[in-house]
């Protein structure tokens, strides 16, 4: 698992538009990473509106927000229009990627079922592509006003 005091692996990943995007893009400003498992689910939908809601206070901050799954851009479009998100999200498909080299995409299981998947992580980078702070395994309800203040403090 990503820990604070390492450096931000620089990995592309696709955006929903058909471009790329990796941490050195927003490189001289804060970059909160937010890793999700799935769009349109009950959590993730919340956690994005969320982010969404505070884009303008994080801005004012200084601090990129930048949610990351491993949905096809296709499904990203579609949970933009759906729920008018303003967050930039980001598709961690390829084999290798940001996630997996974070170890926030592993081995989980449910219901004795062992399965890969999304941790529900956020990473606080700084304006040079240290990761600050962690938050492993988050929990919805209250987070993203949490990640603000973290950030602003930065």
């Amino acid at each position: 698992m990503a820990e604070a005091g390492e450096k931000l692996p620089d990995i592309a990943m696709g955006t929903p538009d058909g471009g790329t995007v990796k941490g050195s893009d927003y490189k001289g400003r804060k970059l909160v990473l937010f890793f999700y498992p799935k769009d349109n689910t009950p959590g993730c939908t919340t956690e994005a509106k969320d982010f969404s809601a505070l884009k303008a206070e994080f801005e004012k901050a200084g601090t990129a927000l930048l949610g990351i799954s491993k949905d096809s851009a296709k499904k990203h479009q579609n949970f933009i229009a759906k729920h008018d998100l303003t967050v930039d999200l980001a598709t961690d498909a390829q084999e290798g990627g940001l996630s997996d080299e974070l170890g926030i995409w592993t081995e989980k299981q449910m219901y004795g079922k062992t399965y890969m998947g999304m941790v529900r992580t956020t990473l606080l980078v700084d304006a040079e592509g240290t990761i600050a702070q962690v938050w492993p395994k988050v929990k919805v309800k209250g987070h993203a006003e949490a990640v603000l203040e973290a950030a602003k403090a930065l």
